[in-house]
């Protein structure tokens, strides 16, 4: 009988690598079919509809348009109500008060010098907050809670202290602030976490995420910052211990990588090598871990470039993570996080970069937009309010620093 191992050996490696091709290319296309193509909802606001423009001239260092800053604040403004409700969108879905969007454009708004447009906003989310447990996932532009299957979200008890610190509001806003926080440390378990909340996706959660932890950190840390100010010296007390505890766990459970939920396991290869964790995939929130949302640091960093190379679509921007649908569609939200990220940590050709990339997908009216689909054109909600308020911050992040609780 003749020997055809070597034959074998030489034509199964190809046989292997013929099969896993057609299964990537059959997955996604199969993805590519379950998500068709999306558009725009519609091209903006009523008001503004009838408005056309030409992009500005780029700035003098090769930055982005010199009216995109500009253009994002005139957004806002069609966004926000005179009571102060600031929906996420103009549209159907997207017409109502998200505390984490508001939280973004208070913050926005404070950054460029408009104390009294965010103080209305501000106010708004004063009138609406619990007395006790978590923030709703949205409002009624009445302020009413939308009732709907969308589980309250706890994140928002950290977006909004963060806002009413970075506007130096916090002794007009105190018991605002102080019911949040108390709700964060009310909600940490015993292994430093808190339970499963949904978050900016959307969605309801099985796992505690990245998404739900990274903001009570930062709202946390606020929130002691405007207790140390306002001189409440047990509630500062109280919760710096409960940022202890929930850094503690946080890097227990996600660090080196953080991805979006704790690795569900851990492979360890050789001894005196860290191990490497299995299950879970990465998250564009990971840059609220650094500037301006926390302090450097390197280890953050390195997690944010690694997450960047793993969300990047072929259209140039990013989805929101890998576990994400796969459609080849980039999301403006977490672009635009990567954008701010890149400049409050000092990297301008990248933050510059971003914010060329969002520029170039702008409507016919300048408007920003939800999405960049698969084809490179705008779609989904446009304006976007929480896409204007992150490129006015990345705006200024090139400008100035931003203040870093």
């Amino acid at each position: 009988m003749r020997d055809d191992s070597g034959r074998r050996g030489r034509w199964f490696p190809v046989v292997v690598i013929g099969v896993l091709s057609a299964v990537v290319v059959g997955g996604g296309a199969n993805n590519l079919a379950r998500y068709p193509q999306p558009g725009l909802v519609a091209e903006d606001v009523p008001h503004r509809a009838d408005v056309t423009y030409a992009a500005g001239p780029a700035r003098g260092d090769g930055g982005p348009p010199a009216d995109l800053a500009e253009r994002a604040l005139a957004d806002l403004d069609a966004l926000t109500l005179p009571s102060g409700a600031t929906l996420a969108g103009w549209d159907g879905p997207w017409r109502y008060v998200w505390p984490r969007d508001a939280s973004f454009v208070a913050a926005a708004r404070c950054a460029v010098g408009q104390d009294a447009e965010a103080a209305k906003i501000l106010d708004f989310l004063d009138r609406i907050h619990p007395s006790a447990g978590r923030w709703q996932a949205r409002y009624a532009e009445s302020g009413a809670p939308v009732e709907d299957d969308r589980e309250p979200q706890l994140d928002g008890s950290g977006w909004v202290p963060w806002a009413t610190w970075f506007c130096k509001a916090g002794a007009r806003y105190w018991d605002m602030v102080r019911e949040s926080a108390d709700q964060i440390t009310r909600e940490l378990g015993a292994d430093g976490l808190p339970d499963p909340s949904p978050d900016y996706w959307e969605r309801p959660e099985h796992e505690v995420t990245l998404g739900t932890v990274a903001p009570l950190l930062t709202g946390l840390r606020s929130a002691v910052h405007i207790a140390t100010e306002l001189g409440h010296t047990a509630e500062a007390e109280r919760w710096q211990a409960a940022v202890r505890t929930l850094s503690a766990a946080t890097e227990r459970r996600f660090a080196p990588e953080y991805p979006r939920t704790p690795a569900r396991a851990e492979s360890f290869l050789e001894p005196g090598l860290p191990p490497a964790r299995i299950g879970a995939g990465s998250d564009a929130i990971v840059t609220v871990l650094g500037p301006p949302f926390a302090a450097e640091r390197e280890e953050i960093n390195r997690a944010i470039s690694a997450t960047q190379l793993a969300l990047g679509q072929p259209n140039g921007g990013f989805t929101p993570g890998e576990e994400w649908r796969a459609d080849g569609v980039s999301w403006t939200p977490q672009t635009a996080l990567f954008a701010l990220s890149a400049a409050a940590r000092g990297d301008r050709p990248k933050a510059e970069e971003l914010l060329g990339w969002l520029a170039q997908y702008r409507t016919r009216t300048g408007a920003l937009p939800e999405k960049v689909n698969r084809d490179s054109m705008p779609a989904g909600e446009a304006p976007l309010g929480w896409t204007a308020a992150l490129v006015v911050l990345a705006d200024q992040a090139l400008q100035k620093p931003l203040p870093i609780p």
